[in-house]
């Protein structure tokens, strides 16, 4: 079974880096569950070990935000809930001599990379903890003070075949032992996010290129630990206007973007493709866009993010929805469905749903709308030359050309008065296309108004 999973912390509303990597997985397991038929496990871990800061109102919002844009995942699952699972695999590596105990402060650890950069050197943990005495270890623990523990790296060149980067190898030598339990008991994110990786089956990780020298180390946890090792993809991470993306940094976040007005299927086509050459498709549904996905095709350079870029391609995707996705649209806001005749009238001058609601409130029966003065003789004379019969598309030109021969005017002199008798705007919809939404009676009551 192909495995894939999305790991946020719910210690903030997610950004759109965030909603990337849950859709980049998404979208690369069904591609292959298309290509080769094989089942799809899309696993949600909330990495909630952080209880300072994680809060039940932004686990909610990623419910919310992943619902919102069609990813769904069929397993659920909360490190807060696996502690004792991850302490047993600490005492099992403990036995095996591969986690020791550390005893300097934050303050310590920081001069002593101070002191390694000056000299010319990387940052790497020099492994005293490992050189303690038991009569060291005492002396330390009579002080207060309590051990904080690392994984020891074998000093070996570790290497895979990453998805997006191609060959990546690292050696131990070059990286500190990770930190795999804190002094005050509880878990950072490298050791347990392997353990959980081995009881899931997860086969395959999408996640940003931060994360790349992680992989190295992980790879070792695996190792030690038995597990089957993942195939690994790390795309390059998206810039925004304050630099890398964070909910830190307040990024825009995926519920600014739905109060916005854009749509899911906006966000999914242009993040599918954004870091490839290949242009934005536009699909109807993330079934659509993951037959023509491919994560080979995602390159090394960071992509920038640009919000205006969704707001040029929300219409698109707006025009090619069909009049049931229209109407599914607008029950999820609360508003009432719309004809098929209105969809093909309004479809190419609306930029969010909101418009749709807007341009439907326009065509609703009883409106009367004012125009200028000099113009009201000239849209009485209008009424009274409308065509007689139902109202068609064609019903436009031959009633105009008929209004153009009795007073004389053209162009905007011509069209501006009647759009503003029969919709109150300047600009819209083509009016032949929306006098068949409005009918006959309603086109002469507020042309008469």
């Amino acid at each position: 079974m192909i495995s894939v999973r999305f790991a946020p912390s719910p210690t903030g509303y997610m950004h759109i880096g965030n909603l990337r990597t849950a859709l980049l997985n998404r979208l690369f397991a069904d591609n292959l569950r298309f290509k080769t038929g094989e089942e799809v496990s899309y696993v949600l871990r909330m990495d909630d070990t952080d209880l300072e800061r994680s809060k039940p109102e932004y686990e909610q919002a990623v419910y919310e935000d992943l619902k919102w844009m069609g990813i769904s995942w069929d397993r659920l699952e909360h490190q807060s809930e696996r502690l004792d699972r991850y302490r047993s695999v600490v005492e099992e590596l403990k036995a095996k001599g591969r986690i020791y105990a550390c005893y300097e402060t934050a303050e310590e650890l920081e001069y002593k990379r101070r002191r390694q950069r000056a000299r010319g050197l990387p940052p790497v943990y020099d492994r005293a903890g490992m050189r303690l005495t038991a009569e060291e270890r005492r002396a330390y623990e009579a002080e207060g003070r309590r051990p904080h523990y690392r994984f020891v790296l074998e000093h070996k060149e570790t290497s895979w075949d990453d998805m997006v980067r191609g060959p990546c190898a690292y050696n131990g030598e070059h990286l500190s032992d990770p930190v795999v339990v804190r002094e005050d008991g509880t878990f950072p994110y490298m050791l347990p996010s392997v353990i959980d990786d081995m009881d899931f089956g997860i086969t395959h990780i999408i996640r940003g290129e931060d994360h790349v020298t992680n992989t190295a180390v992980q790879i070792q946890m695996f190792e030690v630990l038995g597990g089957r090792i993942p195939v690994f993809g790390h795309p390059p991470l998206l810039t925004g206007r304050e630099g890398k993306l964070s909910k830190r940094l307040g990024s825009l976040s995926s519920r600014e973007l739905r109060e916005e007005g854009i749509e899911p299927m906006t966000i999914a086509c242009l993040l599918a493709r954004l870091g490839t050459p290949d242009p934005v498709v536009v699909c109807r549904d993330l079934d659509e866009l993951a037959k023509v996905f491919d994560l080979s095709h995602f390159g090394r350079a960071q992509p920038h993010f640009d919000p205006d870029e969704l707001f040029k391609l929300n219409p698109r995707i707006l025009h090619e929805m069909s009049l049931e996705d229209v109407n599914a649209r607008l029950k999820d806001e609360g508003k009432s469905p719309v004809s098929a005749d209105f969809w093909k009238a309004v479809a190419p001058n609306v930029a969010k749903v909101g418009d749709i609601a807007d341009w439907a409130d326009v065509c609703s029966a009883g409106r009367v709308f004012d125009v200028p003065a000099a113009d009201r003789d000239f849209c009485r004379t209008a009424a009274a030359l409308l065509p007689e019969g139902s109202v068609g598309e064609e019903t436009f030109a031959a009633w105009t050309s008929a209004l153009k021969a009795q007073t004389g005017r053209k162009g905007k002199d011509l069209f501006r008065p009647l759009r503003l008798a029969l919709t109150g705007r300047e600009q819209g919809p083509e009016l032949k296309m929306l006098l068949p939404v409005l009918g006959r009676e309603e086109i002469l009551r507020r042309l008469q108004g």
